[in-house]
């Protein structure tokens, strides 16, 4: 079992919604339990500013999927919440981001692992942290200096839901 760390958004569809299914849906995947789960944030869109903010959030999962299999059912929960993909950085119903597996670094066609651009956005560090606090990335370094390095900027807590698992 290692440890992975996954990125929600969403800004369709009843975003808030949305996410609090998912985190129940990645509990849910095979040979898999979800450890923690981050806050929802609101957060400027990337891209294209003609498009809802988004609501964003973390969850780690311990799992004993391959990093590929493990995509794999990411990819299932996108489908079943009808995820089109279309325009990079457009609207979408539910984005799922396998940004960290375990201390690996991956890098395959399919799957670029940890996430790239997850050092500079402020959707993912600041509510990683807030469920991984001592994290080190695979190449990137501590998470703490990361964060020192990464504006808050407008992103803002709107429902705090943090959970972690209590061994």
């Amino acid at each position: 079992m290692v440890t992975a760390y996954i990125g929600l958004g969403s800004n369709l569809a009843d975003p808030q919604a949305r996410l609090r299914r998912a985190f129940a849906e990645l509990a849910q995947l095979p040979q898999s339990q979800l450890l923690a789960q981050s806050s929802l944030y609101r957060s400027a869109p990337m891209g294209s500013q003609d498009q809802p903010d988004y609501l964003n959030a973390v969850a780690a999962l311990e799992t004993a999927l391959s990093p590929l299999a493990l995509l794999a059912g990411l990819q299932a929960v996108e489908a079943a919440h009808q995820r089109v993909r279309g325009e990079r950085w457009g609207p979408r119903t539910l984005d799922l981001d396998l940004l960290l597996y375990a201390d690996q670094t991956i890098d395959l066609p399919t799957l670029t692992v940890p996430h790239p651009g997850l050092y500079e956005r402020n959707f993912v560090l600041y509510p990683l942290a807030e469920i991984a606090p001592g994290l080190v990335i695979p190449g990137l370094g501590v998470l703490g200096e990361l964060l020192a390095r990464c504006e808050r900027g407008s992103l803002l807590v709107i429902e705090k839901t943090s959970r972690i698992r209590a061994d």
